[in-house]
């Protein structure tokens, strides 16, 4: 069911496609579909904005321009995935380590649409564990004030993300008010971005093809 609703909402997105858009398009399992979904429009479209060396080798391999977005400008539309969404359509993301350029493109997106399988709604945000990039030499710094926050750091061993950065992965936090807590470890020296969109939730949620 799951991969199913996937692709549900991958195709389901592309009714927010508008002639001579450039797109912004995320990174992940159901954004694959919505690429190649995406693939049939190319030319009604200008291109897209990638979050990710993996979306951009999919977007060229379909023919589809990638551009850059100091070159682009703002843009109208935003698709990605989340690893978590709760009722407010406030996010985790960063489960595929692209979660710094993800939150780039969403600031620059006047909609960001997020698609999503059953799976991934909540009610609290927290279960998955929040993906934090961090500057190398930043790691254990970051840890032990995510430790005083009362969170459990564990470092993703071995993943580099594509800015040449780590990621903490935080356990054991329940997120009751994940502005708030967004808002406080951006202020860590050290901290490249934090997986939570909250301060910019999604603007549209669907699970499968249907809306939140």
């Amino acid at each position: 069911m799951s991969a199913n609703e996937k692709r549900q909402a991958g195709e389901a997105a592309i009714r927010y496609v508008e002639d001579g858009a450039i797109v912004g398009v995320g990174t992940g399992s159901t954004v694959a579909y919505f690429i190649d979904a995406l693939a049939d429009l190319k030319d009604r479209i200008q291109g897209a904005v990638s979050s990710s060396e993996q979306s951009t080798a999919h977007l060229k391999r379909l023919g589809i321009p990638v551009l850059d977005l100091n070159a682009t400008g703002p843009l109208s539309l935003y698709v990605d995935g989340a690893d978590e969404c709760d009722p407010h359509k406030r996010l985790i993301k960063g489960g595929g380590a692209a979660l710094t350029r993800e939150k780039i493109i969403a600031e620059a997106s006047a909609k960001f649409v997020c698609i999503i399988d059953s799976s991934k709604r909540v009610d609290l945000l927290g279960t998955f564990p929040l993906p934090i990039e961090v500057i190398p030499m930043a790691r254990s710094l970051v840890g032990r004030e995510i430790a005083r926050r009362g969170g459990n750091p564990v470092w993703r061993d071995g993943v580099v993300t594509d800015n040449g950065n780590w990621v903490i992965d935080v356990h054991g936090w329940q997120i009751a008010d994940p502005v708030a807590l967004e808002s406080d470890l951006n202020q860590i020296p050290g901290i490249v971005a934090v997986g939570l969109f909250a301060r910019r939730p999604a603007d549209v949620v669907l699970v499968g093809d249907k809306l939140l």
